[in-house]
């Protein structure tokens, strides 16, 4: 191919470079393992980004992470260039469940699964939606899973703040039915497989 005007269909026409087929796609779905210290947006003139992980194969496509995951936090952070997709997971009346790993400065008690289950006064006086804690350790620094349903500023840490509590580690792994792949190191990602992407388009 060598004229600037040239036409491709990719529903009827294939392109072969050397021995590879090139598949056309519309639209790219991955799975991030966000590390610490760089900020989920598409452009920051001041802070790294986490769309700089990416190839520029998949940059091209002009991907935009699902929601946010803050500075601090790691974890799981979808990104796709498919704003449907993304307005579903997002939106707070489809209530997609996010479940954190979480240290927190402060001794947890079973009572305190009650208080996240009934929600949480802010510290703007919002009252949090139900959230289901699930205790892994408690200790000086305990150790737990939240699930919440909606995407406040900073919202496990101020529910912990109104607790008394100060998060100290906080990691994202799960997203409604997707999960954090455990092979997955800080930084490194992978595109969602055809059932994984099946599963986020049936919410």
């Amino acid at each position: 191919i060598n004229k600037a005007d040239f036409k491709f269909d990719p529903t009827a026409s294939e392109i072969i470079v050397g021995t590879r087929k090139i598949e056309y796609k519309k639209n790219i779905y991955i799975m991030l393992n966000k590390p610490k210290g760089m900020v989920s947006s598409t452009d920051d003139p001041r802070e790294s980004i986490v769309l700089e992980l990416l190839d520029d194969y998949y940059r091209n496509f002009k991907p935009f992470p699902v929601g946010r995951l803050d500075k601090d936090t790691e974890g799981l952070l979808l990104i796709t260039n498919d704003g449907q997709l993304a307005h579903r997971l997002t939106s707070p009346k489809h209530e997609v469940g996010k479940t954190y790993y979480a240290e927190v400065d402060g001794v947890i008690l079973e009572e305190h699964r009650e208080i996240f289950k009934k929600g949480i006064k802010l510290d703007d006086g919002y009252f949090t939606k139900p959230a289901e804690l699930k205790i892994i350790s408690s200790a000086s620094i305990s150790r737990l899973n939240l699930t919440i349903y909606e995407g406040k500023y900073h919202q496990v840490k101020r529910m912990f703040a109104a607790l008394g509590m100060r998060v100290i580690y906080l990691k994202r792994i799960r997203m409604g039915p997707i999960f954090l792949d455990g092979d997955l190191l800080e930084g490194e990602y992978r595109e969602l497989n055809t059932a994984e992407i099946k599963m986020l388009k049936k919410l």
